[in-house]
């Protein structure tokens, strides 16, 4: 599935999984709702290089979520690529406070 937000980030995502992470209850949110992350101050760090990986920390629905994304290109140019998301770590947390 294809998303683009206001702010001109294009985010895909496999809709699938989405619903079975919403249906989560340590989830609780599917990647539609990431919009709200990326639109707030967040945090950002690499998290791995083969693929390169990014994580990024911020706010959906009023908690504090960690999402795991790749930078792609297509025709278009670049879009993220979502690949998991879950509620934020005590450590991510930490992380966030401290980058904001």
């Amino acid at each position: 599935m294809w998303y683009k937000s206001y702010t001109g980030l294009r985010i895909h995502f496999d809709e699938r999984k989405s619903r079975k992470l919403r249906k989560d209850p340590s989830r609780g949110v599917g990647f539609e709702e990431t919009e709200e992350l990326f639109r707030l101050p967040h945090g950002f760090d690499r998290r791995s290089d083969a693929p390169e990986q990014f994580r990024a920390i911020g706010w959906i629905k009023g908690r504090l979520y960690a999402v795991i994304y790749e930078v792609r290109e297509d025709d278009e140019g670049e879009y993220f690529h979502l690949v998991t998301l879950w509620k934020a770590t005590p450590e991510e947390r930490k992380l966030y406070e401290e980058s904001q």
